[in-house]
C-alpha cells in the first residue's frame, strides 16, 4: 500500500516523499532488473500431488513472491531449511506471498519438506524452469519477485548479508519490518550447490 501523503497546513503535498522502493513499482517492468518470462508456469504442491500449473502472472495479481529456492537432493539446501522458515515467517502477513520453490516432483518435494509442505505455499520445479528463468547459479537461493514479474532482489548460496539485503528489499517494497540475518542459530556462510542439478 502506498503511504498517505498528508500535507502540512497551507503546504502543497510533497509527492517526492514516496519511498524510492515504492516509487519504482509500476505495471510497466523496470528495464534495469531481470524480468521473468510471462509464459513461465508455476505448479503448486497439493495434498495429493502437484496442483494445477498456472502462469507466473496469475500468482502475482495481488501479491509479490518471496521465494526460497531449494534443491532437495543436496546437503546445502537441507542445511538452510530452518533459517529459510525463520526468514519467510517474518513476511507471512506482508504483501509478499511467501513460498518454497523445490526442484523436484511433488512426491520428493513433500518428502523433503515434511510438515512444512502443509504450512507454506510450495512450487514444484522438477525441470528447473524457475531456476533457469531467474538465472540462478547456486542453490539455495532467496528471490523476491515483484507484482510486475521483475526480480527486485536475489541471493544465491548462503551468504547472510546478501539474504539480509533481499529481506530489506521486501520490507521496503511492502512497507514491512525486516529482520537481522544471520540469526543466532543460523549456520555459517557456505556456497550453494550448482543450480543446474
Amino acid at each position: 500500500m502506498l503511504p498517505h501523503l498528508t500535507p502540512t497546513a497551507g503546504a502543497e503535498p510533497d509527492v517526492g516523499s514516496v519511498p524510492p522502493a515504492l516509487a519504482t513499482l509500476s505495471p510497466v517492468a523496470d528495464p534495469t532488473v531481470k524480468q521473468l518470462p510471462t509464459d513461465l508456469h508455476l505448479t503448486p504442491l497439493g495434498r495429493d500431488g502437484a496442483g494445477e500449473s498456472r502462469p507466473l502472472m496469475d500468482w502475482l495479481t495481488t501479491f509479490h513472491l518471496a521465494s526460497v529456492v531449494l534443491d532437495p537432493y543436496t546437503n546445502e539446501s537441507s542445511w538452510i531449511l530452518r533459517t529459510a522458515t525463520r526468514v519467510l515467517e517474518q513476511f507471512r502477513s506482508s504483501h509478499a506471498r511467501i513460498n518454497f520453490v523445490v526442484t523436484a516432483d511433488a512426491a520428493d518435494a513433500r518428502a523433503f519438506l515434511g510438515p512444512l509442505a502443509d504450512q507454506y505455499l510450495v512450487f514444484c520445479d522438477p525441470d528447473r524452469a524457475f531456476v533457469k528463468a531467474a538465472d540462478l547459479d547456486e542453490l539455495p537461493a532467496f528471490v523476491f519477485v515483484r507484482v510486475d514479474g521483475a526480480i527486485a532482489a536475489s541471493a544465491q548460496g548462503w551468504n547472510p548479508p546478501e539474504w539480509e539485503a533481499v529481506a530489506d528489499t521486501i520490507a521496503d517494497v511492502t512497507a514491512w519490518t525486516s529482520l537481522d540475518i544471520p540469526g543466532p542459530n543460523d549456520p555459517g556462510p557456505f556456497r550453494g550447490s550448482p543450480a543446474s542439478g
